[in-house]
């Protein structure tokens, strides 16, 4: 919390002495961070985990809005690492991305300086290992962006930042994980659920005071609920969007996603449990912590606050609740719903539907019949030195037909400035989650069966939130709009990471022949190169 105050203080003293920031706007902030295997028991039992800089979770980023982050990570582990920047946008930049379609992997006892900004965002975001399986093994950590001097927040400055990663776990190693679905076998349900790497642990805060709790969901594939014993959350703030604020008692915060709550230590000085629990899950499973007044004079006690009776259609009620503050300001000083998306007609809909079908006898899973391989070469790279035989722009089409699976590298063509529309149509009975690397995108609209465009009528289409990831109910669709104002090869996926790693996932190619530095920077001097890029020069 102190660094926290800090920047925040900092940010305030220039502002009252009308500094220049020429540094201080876009200051650079840089990072060494060590990958290693370390041996841990968030469980109870021994079990291998990947460490960074020797934490479980890793380092917390708290940086400014515009802020450049120059990162060298070191890779110490036996295999190729990469790591992703969960909702950092990455303008213009998607070389940046860390994932397989933009980046070469990190080989082992080698290193990677990524060069990313913050560029205009305020908010609660994250970052994890993409290769792979790591993410079963940990690597994953906070980054939290505070606002700029002279960017007013709507509400007040709170007396103190927690954040809580909090997610499913799995006592087998990730290796083994990675070799059982490899196989064919499906991911077995997890072992538990942590709290910033714990079963147990606990936040320290004084009574009357309001604290800002950053809640992000870190998991391999089960939807969370979140409750405060006692206490009411006052929603602010969800993956860079300001929210109305409205109040609630729990919140389903789905795979890849975080939000941002307010809470005032207003009850009696005693302690209370924390709980992260299971969503739709037949067992239950519960991680908790404790919330502990500075003043208390008694431990937590009495039965953990009970979770939401309904399930589908109750958590789909709440997320229609959450509305965009059209009247806060954003990363810049202008209202952050200033931009009248709802007015805009579409240059294209796309409606993605996923499956889960055998593949060469093995189970894979698809999005429009397509289950995605990764290329040796990144398709960043291909598309940059023109090398042919990567991908196909036509691998993959925007609507679902019908027809067998099969598998290849699935990339959707898009033009810069396109207004799209994207469906994600889940006709399985399994809760999903999808990303979108390099965008925000505002979540318009959730219905149950098969969506049609009729359902166009009950889209939100004044105050829907910008997000990064979006839920999908079973048996249901999910729509989104997206400005493709971020020129790159973006990866759009499942957060269920097994869903991704076998094949739940494909890339949009936001393109235009104008060369323009305003549109994209040019390859980065330290590009790692392989496969048919290899021996180039960048």
């Amino acid at each position: 919390m102190g660094k926290v105050l800090f920047l925040r203080l900092l940010c305030g003293v220039l502002a009252v002495l009308g500094v220049s920031l020429v540094n201080a706007d876009d200051p650079y902030r840089y990072y060494t961070w060590t990958v290693t295997y370390g041996t841990i028991s968030p469980l109870g039992e021994p079990q291998q985990v990947i460490l960074i800089n020797g934490q479980f979770p890793g380092p917390q980023l708290d940086v400014v809005t515009n802020d450049n982050i120059i990162l060298n990570l070191v890779n110490k582990l036996d295999q190729p690492f990469l790591l992703t920047w969960n909702g950092i946008k990455q303008r213009k930049n998607s070389w940046q991305d860390g994932v397989l379609g933009t980046n070469c992997p990190i080989p082992p006892n080698s290193n990677y300086t990524y060069k990313f900004q913050t560029k205009d965002q305020i908010g609660t975001f994250t970052y994890f290992p993409s290769t792979l399986f790591h993410k079963a093994a940990g690597g994953y950590g906070a980054i939290n962006v505070y606002e700029r001097p002279r960017i007013p927040i709507p509400f007040s400055i709170p007396d103190g930042d927690f954040s809580l990663l909090i997610g499913d776990w799995y006592k087998t190693n990730h290796k083994a994980l990675q070799a059982s679905l490899d196989s064919g076998k499906p991911l077995a349900f997890p072992d538990g659920v942590l709290i910033n790497g714990q079963t147990h642990t606990t936040f320290s805060a004084d009574q009357g005071k309001t604290y800002m709790f950053r809640i992000s969901n870190m998991g391999l594939s089960t939807s969370l609920n979140f409750r405060i014993q006692g206490h009411m959350m006052k929603l602010v703030e969800v993956e860079g969007s300001h929210t109305i604020q409205n109040i609630y008692d729990s919140l389903d915060v789905h795979v890849g996603q975080s939000v941002a709550v307010l809470v005032t230590l207003n009850q009696p000085p005693k302690d209370y449990y924390i709980v992260a629990s299971t969503r739709f899950t037949k067992q239950v499973l519960t991680a908790t912590a404790v919330l502990h007044y500075s003043n208390s004079k008694a431990p937590a006690s009495g039965p953990l606050p009970a979770p939401p009776a309904g399930q589908f259609h109750w958590s789909m009620r709440q997320a229609r609740t959450y509305r965009w503050n059209l009247t806060a300001s954003a990363a810049r000083p202008n209202p952050q719903g200033s931009y009248h998306y709802g007015k805009i007609t579409p240059t294209k809909t796309i409606v993605l539907a996923n499956s889960a079908p055998l593949i060469n006898g093995k189970k894979r899973y698809a999005v429009n019949k397509v289950s995605y391989v990764n290329p040796d070469t990144p398709l960043k790279l291909a598309d940059y030195f023109n090398i042919p035989g990567v991908f196909s722009v036509d691998s993959i089409q925007s609507l679902p037909s019908g027809g067998p699976a099969y598998v290849a590298t699935s990339v959707i063509p898009a033009s810069l400035h396109d207004f799209v529309e994207v469906i994600f149509q889940n006709n399985e009975y399994a809760m999903q989650s999808w990303h979108l690397d390099g965008y925000d995108f505002w979540v318009v609209g959730y219905g149950k069966g098969q969506w049609t465009p009729a359902r166009r009528r009950s889209y939100n289409l004044v105050d829907a939130l910008t997000r990064h990831t979006a839920q999908v109910y079973p048996n249901s669709w999910t729509a989104i709009l997206i400005s493709l104002d971020n020129q790159g090869m973006w990866n759009m996926r499942s957060a269920m990471w097994e869903r991704q790693y076998l094949g739940q996932q494909l890339y949009l190619r936001v393109w235009t022949s104008v060369h323009s530095l305003a549109n994209e920077y040019d390859i980065p001097n330290n590009a790692l190169l392989c496969g048919k890029a290899a021996g180039r020069h960048p």
